[in-house]
Parts: structure tokens; sequence; C-alpha cells
């Protein structure tokens, strides 16, 4: 029968009629004939680029029949390489014919998707990582054993000495998304794997867009690794010593974005993780002087009892709240700096600002509830009133903040939930008791200072909060296209054409 098994392999020189037989009965009657194995796959592969887009489809429909013991990784790549077309109906059967050859054989599949994302073509390249992104989840828990799952890190180790920001983004949901990985040592290596990735020992370039980008994207993918055991230290640390110090000079390709507020956001959301840190006094010193810089002091006074100055000083309340509530995470651990760290004048100065700011949240908050009172439902759906309550938020966090850093000593005990993070449930009764806490008066130290009308002093700036709102995800505002041979990782040149 071997030479009836030839006459069907040579089938794919015939015309259409013979080329649909042909990939219909070489996989059927493939097992039959080893020694005849490598000419039936190169036939088989033959059809899979054929002109005729019906017969490439039952080419292709057809290949997991071929996978079997050592031909698996070959077949695996062979369809790894096929989802590069752009016909859906075939993108789809090459996606199914990958998916059960998975559940033939996963860590097989696996290795011929792998060699693809290392060796293969720039859209191949792209195409079997979104695979993985997107596929690997739907797998059932006995195809993605234990083994299967380090074999994935293991390869995705390789890929991450060499991604652009997109890919390590997706790199890491694929990873994050392991069930091995789920466990608190698994978050930790996810972590170490980023930090890595960051390149938290290189020097700091705040006017080099990659540079920046980098760091904000690996620290996004960080963020929501880090608890109470999976400690954050080493990025609050690279944060507070080298880019509050440039927080001025940040730049970046992504327009419309306040990237100094993005940073200040990612450090308070890392604040509440970080452990013991070694250089904690002079970290808080540093964090401590960028408040300062957004916390203005009190306009003085003319002899007539007018503002001396033409302007108020605008008060930057996204900001501060981002600082305010990172040091007071950081101040816990060091809970005297205030008062022994600092020498008595500065403490005054600073007790001043709080005092002056403290005043100005009061109007706010007055004013934000008088525009929102009695509004319910659609109402607050409104792009105006959702501005509104996320500024009612802002401005209600840093007045429970200022109350805590006004008693003697300073205290570090109070919880609040920042502005852009949804309100946890479990807990109500903190909330009830932030919003206890900013209804009343302003701590009775604020009340020393100018005696003035309250209401003339602070005008609320026009369209405040409306460009800063809400969280920000890098990745959906074009973070690094164009990326490999910019700053993230310049591919070199792999080889081109079919591999198979």
């Amino acid at each position: 029968h071997k030479d009836a098994y030839q006459a069907i392999l040579d089938g794919v020189k015939g015309g259409a009629k013979e080329k649909r037989l042909a990939a219909q009965f070489i996989p059927k009657f493939f097992k039959h004939f080893p020694e005849l194995a490598d000419s039936a796959i190169n036939a088989q592969l033959d059809l899979c680029e054929d002109e005729d887009v019906s017969i490439r489809r039952q080419a292709i429909k057809e290949l997991p029949q071929f996978a079997t013991g050592d031909n698996l990784p070959r077949v695996a790549d062979i369809l790894t390489q096929l989802l590069q077309s752009d016909d859906s109906a075939e993108f789809n059967l090459v996606n199914n014919a990958l998916l059960s050859i998975f559940k033939m054989d996963a860590k097989g599949t696996l290795g011929g998707l792998f060699s693809q994302i290392l060796q293969g073509e720039d859209i191949v390249r792209e195409r079997a990582i979104k695979f993985l992104s997107t596929k690997l989840k739907t797998l059932p828990e006995e195809v993605l054993t234990k083994e299967v799952e380090e074999f994935i890190l293991t390869e995705s180790k390789k890929v991450l000495e060499d991604v652009t920001g997109e890919e390590f983004v997706l790199f890491m949901k694929i990873l994050s998304g392991l069930k091995s990985l789920q466990t608190v040592s698994g978050r930790q290596q996810l972590v170490e794997l980023v930090a890595e990735q960051a390149d938290l020992e290189q020097t700091f370039n705040p006017t080099d867009p990659d540079c920046v980008d980098r760091l904000l994207q690996c620290t996004r993918q960080a963020v929501p690794l880090f608890s109470k055991n999976v400690h954050s230290t080493k990025f609050v640390t690279y944060f507070c010593e080298h880019v509050l110090p440039n927080l001025g000079s940040l730049t970046t390709p992504v327009e419309g974005v306040d990237i100094q507020l993005e940073v200040l956001k990612l450090l308070a959301e890392m604040s509440s993780f970080c452990g013991d840190m070694e250089k904690l006094e002079s970290n808080l010193k540093k964090l401590f002087d960028k408040l300062l810089e957004y916390m203005p002091l009190p306009p003085e006074e003319a002899e007539n009892g007018e503002n001396a100055s033409s302007e108020e000083p605008k008060l930057q309340f996204s900001y501060v709240e981002c600082l305010l509530y990172s040091f007071h995470q950081l101040g816990r651990k060091l809970p005297d700096f205030l008062t022994a760290k600092l020498n008595a004048e500065k403490l005054k100065d600073f007790k001043i600002r709080l005092q002056y700011f403290a005043r100005g949240l009061q109007v706010y908050i007055r004013q934000l509830r008088l525009a929102l009172q009695g509004k319910t439902g659609e109402a607050l759906k409104t792009e105006e009133n959702k501005i509104k309550v996320v500024a009612l938020k802002i401005t209600n966090n840093i007045n429970v903040l200022i109350k805590d850093l006004f008693h003697i000593p300073p205290s570090y005990k109070s919880t609040v939930t920042l502005s852009w993070k949804p309100v946890q449930k479990a807990d109500a009764s903190q909330k009830r008791t932030s919003e206890d806490t900013t209804s009343s008066s302003p701590p009775k130290k604020a009340s020393a200072g100018p005696k003035r009308d309250a209401r003339q002093i602070y005008n609320p700036p026009s369209g405040k909060y409306s460009s800063n709102l809400g969280s920000f995800s890098y990745e959906q505002r074009g973070g690094f296209r164009g990326g490999r041979g910019r700053g993230w990782g310049g591919r070199g040149n792999r080889s081109r054409g079919r591999i198979y």
C-alpha cells in the first residue's frame, strides 16, 4: 500500500480536486506509513499554503492528526507560524488546532510556540504571545500541571531578556495567571522579575521618555502583586531616592498625561506595603521636602489687611493626597520624624502650611457638598458631578490625614482609601468614622492665623480636578508603541521566512 499512499502524496501537485482529496487522505492514513512521515508532513504543509482558501482551511483543520510522538513540537511550530494568517476563518482553525494539540501534550505544544516567540518573525511572535495570553487561562487544570507551569516560567524568562513594553505587560498577564505563582513565594518571584525588568540598579534618567515609561510600566505591573507579605520596599526606595527629586523633569511620549501625578499615585499605592527600609529617615526627608513644595505658606498681608500678593496660591489637592498618604504610611515606621528629626523652626513652618491647607479644605468640602446635595442616581453620573464626587473623596482624605498630623505627638493611626481606589466593603465602620471626622470643624490648631473670611480667600480654581481623575492604565495609552528597537529591548535580527 506504500505506493498508493505515495500516489496520494503526489496529489498535492495535481489540480484542485486532487488536492482536496489529498488534504483529507494524507492525515487519515498517516499513522500507517511512519517511513513516509516527513514527506507526508511536507505535502500537507504545501496544502496549508495553497492559493485556494478552501484547500488551505481543509489542510490546516487536519494538521493535529500529524501531532504524534516526536512530530508534535514540529506541528506546534508550524501552527504557530500559521497564526500570521489574515483570513479570520483560517486563523480560528489554527487557534482550534493549537488548542487540540495542547490537550495531547502541553509541553510539546509550548515548545513550538516559544521557539517561534524567540526566533520567528515579528507578526508570528506577536500573535503567539497573544495566543498564550488569551488561551492559557481557558485550559483545564489537568493540562496545566505544575511541570507545565514551570516550563512556561522558564521559557518566559528567556523571552523577558528582550521584550517591548507591550510584550512585557502580556507576559506578566500570562505568568500572574499561573496557579503555581498565586502563592506568596510565587508573587515574590514575579516581583523580582519585574524589578529586574525595571532595572532598578541603573541610574534614572528623568528626561529620557523610554526610561520613564519603562519604570512606570514595570511598577504598574508590580503594584497588584504587593501585599503585607510581599513588600514594595525596593520600588518605594527607588522612587524616593531617584524619582521624587527629579519629579519636575519627567518626560513621557504619551500625550495628555500628567506624568508627575501618575508617579505620585504609584508611590502612594506602594507605600502601604513597604517593609523595613535601610535609609528610612533620609527617604522620609525627601518625601517631606516634596510635600512642602505643594503645601504653600499663607500669602502675606499688606498693612491695610489686604492680600499683598495678587494671587492666592493654587492648592494641588490630587498631588497632596498622594504625597501626604505616602508620608503618613512611611511615617508610621519612624513616628518621631516630625518631632525629633526636624528642628523646631521646620516643624512650626510645616504646621502653618498644614493649617492654611486645612482651612482651604473646609471651604472646598463645604462647596462640594453643597453642589452635590440631594443629587442621586443619574444626576451623579454627569461628567461634572463625577469630578465633584472624586474631588470630595480627595479633600476628605487629606482632611483626615492632616488631623492625624496635628495630634501632639503626630499620629499615624487613621486609614483612608485613596480616592481612585474602590472603597473596601469591610471598611464600612472606618468609612463612617472618616465621614464623621471630615464633616466636623477643622482641628482647633487650624483656627489660628489670619482673621479673614475664608470664603473670600479661597476661590476654587476652575477645572482643578478635571484632567487628573480616575485610575490610569498605561498600556491603554499607547505605552511603548514601536517598542523593540527603542529604549526597551532592541531585539537583534532574527531569521526570516519559513523555517518549518
